[in-house]
């Protein structure tokens, strides 16, 4: 058992050091997923890396305790807990009463491209979610590999089936998120 599994348990046990182990631990990893996830999006949001992994794990640790069992689901865990924080914050910035439905501009009067991005995001969260809808699996290996950046193998050895399979639901699941971004 690895040391994140095993602190994951001593969490899940009621050991309040455990957690504070656990954030040192995986800090470096939680911080390279989520400049991951933000990449062009963080210039344009109030959210930057550190609050992004500080507020992630408040809110893993806020659930009433961490559920997953081992590092990779720990990893895909946060990783879907991060894409709702992203969202949260694309949503605030998109809401009627910051303007967000008018286009923002600087003072030369070039345009920032800040809503459209949002807007985009906020499309492949709701395309996501019919993926969840449509087919569990295929979303879950999209949620793997796009947001925590697993492997094939990896991602077989999580949901129990081969790499083969991974490869065919990582294309079914890049066409079906296409045809729903389309306008």
């Amino acid at each position: 058992m690895g040391e994140v599994t095993q602190l994951l348990d001593r969490a899940r046990q009621g050991e309040s050091d455990a957690l504070a182990e656990l954030f040192r631990l995986v800090y470096p990893d939680l911080r390279r997923v989520a400049h991951a996830r933000l990449g062009a999006h963080q210039r344009n949001t109030l959210l930057d890396t550190t609050a992004l992994v500080h507020e992630c794990f408040l809110k893993l640790c806020a659930v009433g305790g961490l559920q997953p069992t081992d590092r990779a689901y720990f990893f895909a865990y946060a990783a879907r807990t991060m894409r709702s924080i992203i969202v949260d914050v694309a949503r605030a910035s998109l809401a009627e009463r910051r303007g967000g439905k008018y286009a923002k501009t600087t003072l030369d009067t070039q345009f920032i491209g800040e809503a459209a991005g949002e807007a985009q995001l906020l499309g492949l969260h709701d395309a996501l979610e019919e993926l969840v809808a449509l087919d569990p699996r295929l979303a879950k290996v999209v949620e793997l590999r796009y947001f925590v950046g697993l492997t094939e193998t990896q991602i077989g050895e999580i949901l129990g089936v081969t790499d083969r399979t991974v490869r065919r639901d990582w294309e079914k699941a890049r066409l079906l998120l296409a045809a729903a971004l389309r306008p």
